[in-house]
């Protein structure tokens, strides 16, 4: 019995120290947190429009992840590498997607806000446009009516 308990004891101390170590060495190449942070976000509107609008993108031949490696200056392997480097630190990459999470709901705010501006200014353009109509026949009743 004793046998069992000191391999279950070496077992338990080999995966502590196990816990420890790094999963990946860091690439040579890795993106940087703050840059990462963005390529995200992109990625996850890029992804949404792709799911809303994937005629609008094939119509005009955008290949996302190409448009994505171009506008970040970026490969397809170093995406990959710094991706799975962060990855491999769980709490490192959660950190990343809760910005990523909430850049995306600042700006789904800030579309909102402007949304209802743009609403607001189109309302009081109707509300103006109807005001000229009225006064337009108004002017149009006098006219006639003092003609008379």
């Amino acid at each position: 019995m004793a046998y069992w308990k000191k391999i279950a004891f070496l077992v338990l101390i080999l995966s502590a120290v196990s816990c420890n170590e790094k999963l990946l060495e860091k690439p040579e190449n890795l993106i940087d947190r703050g840059k990462m942070v963005v390529i995200l976000k992109d990625v996850a509107v890029l992804n949404a429009a792709k799911t809303t609008n994937i005629s609008v993108l094939r119509e005009n031949n955008v290949d996302i992840m190409n448009y994505l490696y171009r506008k970040h200056d970026i490969d397809s392997l170093q995406f990959v590498e710094s991706d799975k480097y962060y990855a491999s630190l769980p709490e490192e990459y959660k950190s990343i997607y809760q910005e990523v999470e909430s850049s995306l709901e600042k700006d789904q705010n800030a579309f909102k806000d402007a949304k209802e501006v743009r609403d607001s200014l189109r309302r009081i353009e109707l509300e103006e446009r109807q005001a000229r109509v009225q006064r337009t026949k108004d002017s149009l009743q006098e006219i006639s009516g003092s003609k008379k």
